[in-house]
C-alpha cells in the first residue's frame, strides 16, 4: 500500500504531461499533414523561411511555387509552415 501511495503522484504527473504536452502536439501534427495533403494549384502558403508563395504544381514530395512574376522554385512539402489567409 505504501508503494502505491508513493507512485501515485508520478502517475498523475505523467497523465497531466500527456494531456498538456503530448496530445496537443499530436493533434497539431495531424492537422498540418491534412493541410499539406489538401494543397492545390493556386493556394497561397507561407514557407518555413517566411516567403508567401503561390502553388503552381503539386507533386508527390515537392511543390512548384511562384515567388513573383519571374521567379519559380521547387520546394519540399515539409517546408510549408501554413496556408496564407488574406486579411482583407
Amino acid at each position: 500500500m505504501e508503494i502505491i501511495s508513493q507512485l501515485l503522484p508520478f502517475v498523475f504527473l505523467i497523465a497531466i504531461m500527456y494531456f498538456v504536452i503530448i496530445r496537443p502536439q499530436q493533434k497539431e501534427a495531424k492537422a498540418k499533414v491534412a493541410m499539406i495533403a489538401a494543397l492545390k494549384k493556386g493556394d497561397k502558403v507561407i514557407t518555413s523561411g517566411g516567403f508567401i508563395v503561390v502553388i503552381q504544381k503539386v507533386e508527390e514530395h515537392f511543390l512548384s511555387v511562384k515567388m513573383n512574376d519571374d521567379t519559380t522554385a521547387k520546394i519540399t512539402k515539409d517546408s510549408i509552415a501554413k496556408k496564407f489567409e488574406d486579411e482583407a
